[in-house]
C-alpha cells in the first residue's frame, strides 16, 4: 500500500525506487576502477574481490600482503558530509543498515590484521584529489 502523493517522502514511486536500488552496484563501481588504473598506472599488480579472505576486498596484493576496501561514504558511514546523511525515507532502516555495514568492516580488517594482512580503506571522497590519492597509493606500496 502506498501513502498518497502528498504525504510520500521519497521522490521515487516504489517501483521506480525499487529500479534504481538494483542498479546500485557491489563491485567494479566508478571510484573502485578509478583506484584500480591508478595503481595499474603506478606498476602495482593486483587481484580482485579475494572472497578466500575476510570482508572480500576490492583489490588484494598477495605479495605484499596489501588489501584495499574503496569504500562509498554514503554505505559505510564515513564522517564526511554525503557519509553522515540519512535518508528522509525510513530513517531506522537506513541508520540499522549502515550501522551493520560499519560493524562488518571492522570485523573483516580486525581479521585480516590477524592473519598478517595490512587492511586499507579508501573513501569516497578522498579520490577527488588524484594527487593527495597517488601519494597516499605510493606510500602503501612502498
Amino acid at each position: 500500500m502506498t501513502a498518497p502523493p502528498g504525504e510520500r517522502t521519497d521522490v521515487f514511486a516504489p517501483d521506480q525506487r525499487s529500479a534504481v536500488m538494483r542498479k546500485v552496484k557491489g563491485r567494479d563501481t566508478g571510484p573502485e576502477l578509478k583506484v584500480r588504473r591508478l595503481l595499474w598506472r603506478l606498476g602495482a599488480r593486483y587481484r580482485l574481490h579475494r572472497r578466500d579472505l575476510p570482508g572480500s576486498p576490492d583489490i588484494v596484493m598477495p605479495g605484499r600482503r596489501l588489501a584495499l576496501f574503496v569504500h562509498g561514504c554514503f554505505w559505510h558511514g564515513h564522517d564526511c558530509a554525503r557519509g553522515s546523511r540519512v535518508p528522509k525515507a525510513n530513517r531506522d532502516y537506513w541508520t540499522a543498515k549502515v550501522a551493520r555495514n560499519r560493524a562488518r568492516d571492522a570485523a573483516a580488517r580486525e581479521a585480516l590484521t590477524a592473519a598478517g594482512w595490512r587492511a586499507e580503506t579508501l573513501w569516497e571522497c578522498e579520490l577527488k584529489d588524484e594527487a593527495a590519492l597517488e601519494a597516499r597509493l605510493r606510500a602503501m606500496l612502498k
